[in-house]
């Protein structure tokens, strides 16, 4: 029996310098899905809405990237307590001073 997620991630259109990661979850995908779906684990940021949220709940800066196609069946994924597609590893927050 396969399980389906209501609101599954959408996964990068593109792995280059326009990445961003959310920073409550995670979640990565570009700058332009965050803007027109926002994040699908995080909705109560809206995101979607106020396109301005995207670059205060997200950031460019985290290392390392994971792809899961089946949480519920990954022990990675169980490992990393990851809930979406595709997730930062690591995310480095950097102090502006």
């Amino acid at each position: 029996m396969e399980r389906e997620m209501k609101n599954p991630a959408q996964i990068p259109t593109s792995f280059g310098h326009e990445l961003r990661a959310c920073l409550r979850c995670r979640l990565v995908k570009t700058y332009d899905q965050f803007r027109e779906s926002g994040c699908e684990n995080c909705t109560f940021f809206k995101m979607d809405e106020d396109h301005e949220r995207v670059v205060d709940c997200t950031t460019p800066n985290f290392n390392g990237i994971i792809s899961v196609m089946d949480p519920s069946r990954s022990w990675a994924a169980r490992w990393l307590r990851i809930v979406g597609k595709a997730n930062s590893e690591k995310i480095v927050l950097e102090n502006p001073n």
